[in-house]
């Protein structure tokens, strides 16, 4: 995370002094099997705590996420759980918050993963939250430094810095190239695109623009009292529309113990991905809650998701049931934004990029809380850009600056 903040820094000040053409590019989906890749993330910090959750798990799920800090500076021990987790049964997914000099075997080690893991080795999970980054990081300081840096360029790109011009389109093209060209010019990035390998993340915003940077799947984070209807359409929009796979990732709703809902919530959760259409439900295990062995997950926890498993995976009226639901999953209809508007919309002043909303938020705001709640998990969010162009996609397209 600390890295792609740098890049944002590095890159707003290319914001002074340059102007940029933006290029846009789509990956095909990565493999995918079926039902859908389910599983719990990693974040302990030791093999010996892998491998009691790997145990607890492997028999209702069929992925491991290794989210661990620690581990990922770790050889021995990443690769010592990736076996444990492959001779279970489990594909697996490794997490490198950036890939650091300090520990320069993490490059080469890429090289053998593939050879050591073959397809149980889906790719790496790299960084995390880059949009949501984006949105809450606090912009101020870096524009004072600017102020101070050079006063004419100040003055100049004062209505884009200070977000008090009437009309900020022409800067929202600008914004957009900045922030995906940092995830595209990130050595570790290329380092993974160079080898193929598939480059995941989760987030809470902006899922269309980590697409366009490179990422190939994006969990989007179901938690902190967000609408989980809203995530789903900005999620499987961006997929639908890039072709590229996404998931949802249940993290925290609390900020202390229990940290994340009860099993009945998360069983609701987990369903709702299923049935529009996600490739991969994730539960984001951490801290470790004194007393429990199992990261923040309890037995209601654990019961959920064998539940949730059974009813994807054993042939019964559920099952026939839950399946006719996904596999008529698409969007019925899908809400068109403004061209690279980076707004969060997770409320009406929500962060657009480095300032507040804008003359076309209202509006924006309004249509969107009327056809989310018309068509629930029906809706998907897209984004008018002439590289994937929304006609005859959908039965039903809406533009934001049209009544509904």
């Amino acid at each position: 995370m600390r890295q792609v903040v740098t890049l944002s820094i590095i890159l707003i000040v290319v914001l002074v002094t340059s102007s940029f053409l933006v290029s846009y590019s789509a990956i095909s989906n990565t493999a995918k099997t079926q039902p859908i890749y389910l599983g719990v993330s990693f974040c302990g910090n030791t093999s010996t705590e892998a491998k009691l959750l790997i145990d607890k798990v492997k028999n209702y799920t069929n992925l491991f996420v290794l989210q661990s800090g620690p581990v990922s500076k770790n050889e021995t021990a990443i690769n010592e759980i990736c076996d444990y987790a492959t001779t279970a049964g489990l594909d697996i997914i490794v997490y490198f918050g950036w890939f650091d000099p300090d520990y320069p075997w993490q490059i080469p080690w890429l090289d053998t993963a593939k050879q050591r893991w073959h397809d149980q080795f889906l790719g790496v999970y790299y960084y995390d939250e880059p949009g949501g980054i984006q949105l809450d990081y606090n912009w101020e300081r870096l524009f004072n430094r600017i102020r101070e840096w050079n006063v004419t360029l100040y003055q100049t790109y004062a209505p884009a810095i200070e977000g008090n011009n009437s009309s900020m389109s022409q800067y929202y093209d600008l914004s957009a190239k900045m922030f995906t060209d940092a995830i595209k010019e990130d050595s570790g990035i290329q380092a993974l695109k160079n080898r193929a390998i598939p480059v995941y993340t989760s987030d809470y915003a902006l899922y269309w623009f980590d697409y366009l940077g490179g990422y190939d799947v994006v969990f989007a984070q179901f938690g902190r009292n967000a609408s989980v209807v809203q995530d789903v359409a900005f999620a499987r929009g961006a997929s639908r529309m890039q072709n590229k796979p996404w998931g949802a990732i249940i993290t925290w709703t609390f900020d202390v113990p229990p940290y994340i809902v009860d099993g009945e919530e998360m069983y609701d959760q987990m369903l709702a991905a299923y049935m529009a259409g996600a490739e991969y439900v994730v539960i984001f295990n951490y801290p470790q809650i004194d007393g429990n062995a199992y990261g923040i997950l309890m037995d209601e926890h654990f019961e959920a998701i064998e539940k949730f498993w059974n009813d994807i995976t054993v042939e019964s009226e559920v099952y026939n049931s839950l399946s006719a639901i996904r596999d008529s999953s698409k969007a019925e209809a899908a809400l068109v934004l403004p061209r690279n508007y980076g707004w969060g919309m997770r409320r009406p002043d929500d962060r657009l990029w480095y300032w507040g909303s804008d003359e076309k938020s209202a509006q924006v705001w309004e249509i969107s809380r009327k056809l989310l709640s018309q068509y629930g998990l029906g809706l998907d969010i897209v984004y008018d850009a002439p590289a994937f162009p929304v006609a005859d996609q959908y039965p039903q397209v809406y533009y934001w600056n049209q009544s509904t």
